[in-house]
């Protein structure tokens, strides 16, 4: 029988099969790992669900989907991930990074520092360098672990399309003896046969949600926002993705940052000075669309940028939120 066609009678049967072996819920869900964040999405990111991440620039959008694919990994599940804007270095050192940040309680790890004991020329190998970093060698061996788990994709604008991150997906089945969580960073930098924004990205997100279903496993992209949104004070919602409608329209979860500070209502900044430059070290995600659970929540989370990573409990905001702030700092 064709792929494609199948009887409700054949779907009953494939899910009767999975409760009754114990695989069902464990393998359709995988967790963001971010606290608050999965129990609002239906318990993490679903089996052929395409999940939007979207934000201004610089705000982490890169750093919340790497993290997203370390804790997968980590869990032993294979993750491809598509990189058109770093390479597979890059990457482990953001890794060793965050993962030095979460061990180290002294607080004294920077990205820089991992970075500069890659770049150094003086002679000896990666675990020794790492240990003038708190819990570098640590951090290595928790890299290490899950190493294997992790593909990066070195991708170009003018070589990756949705046929090469096709055959990519199926190399990491082959090699992992599994299906990846998919990680595209970023949507509008996807080869397109198209010209104009608008049919590209139609074209790549209706190519990456139908991706994720024929695979069976969950597909995260980034998108990139109009250049309006990007102004300061200005609050991104979905309705500012860049290019085609489309692309709110196919995905099942859009989740959206902001930076608490640009977008908390102007009493919060006048009236609690205190806590007012703390609100700079907090994002800001909402859930904009939502197919496995209430949209409109608005969580945030601490942001350490200087360590690579966000951490992970996150809270409901319970200040009140503006679009737009119309006044100067």
């Amino acid at each position: 029988m064709d792929h494609q066609l199948m009887t409700v009678g054949t779907s009953l049967a494939r899910s009767d099969e999975r409760m009754l072996t114990g695989r069902n819920a464990a393998g359709r869900v995988w967790k963001t790992g971010f606290g608050a964040l999965d129990p609002m999405i239906g318990g993490g990111m679903r089996a052929g669900s395409l999940v939007l991440l979207a934000g201004p620039q610089g705000l982490g959008k890169s750093t919340f989907a790497l993290q997203v694919a370390r804790n997968n990994a980590a869990t032993g599940r294979p993750v491809l991930y598509f990189s058109y804007e770093h390479d597979a270095e890059d990457i482990t050192q953001k890794l060793i990074a965050m993962e030095a940040g979460e061990l180290d309680d002294s607080d004294q790890v920077r990205v820089t520092s991992i970075r500069s004991i890659f770049d150094d020329l003086w002679v000896s190998s990666l675990e020794h360098r790492l240990e003038s970093v708190p819990c570098g060698v640590e951090a290595l061996a928790k890299v290490a672990h899950y190493s294997e788990m992790l593909f990066v994709h070195r991708s170009t604008g003018t070589r990756t399309d949705l046929a090469a991150i096709g055959a990519a997906i199926q190399q990491v089945r082959e090699a992992s003896g599994g299906t990846p969580l998919v990680v595209v960073d970023y949507l509008q930098k996807v080869k397109s046969t198209q010209v104009d924004d608008v049919a590209r990205s139609t074209e790549v997100v209706e190519g990456l949600k139908d991706l994720a279903i024929d695979i069976g496993a969950p597909v995260l992209a980034i998108a990139a926002a109009e250049k309006e949104a990007l102004r300061s004070g200005k609050r991104m919602r979905a309705s500012d993705l860049r290019g085609s409608s489309a692309l709110a329209y196919e995905a099942d979860v859009v989740l959206v940052l902001n930076n608490k500070y640009d977008i908390v209502a102007r009493h919060h900044l006048t009236y609690d000075l205190t806590n007012a430059e703390r609100f700079r070290d907090f994002a800001v995600v909402t859930i904009e669309k939502n197919r496995f659970g209430r949209d409109g929540a608005v969580l945030q989370y601490r942001t350490r940028f200087d360590q690579g990573r966000f951490e992970h409990e996150g809270t409901e905001v319970k200040e009140q939120l503006i679009d737009e702030r119309i006044f100067r700092d």
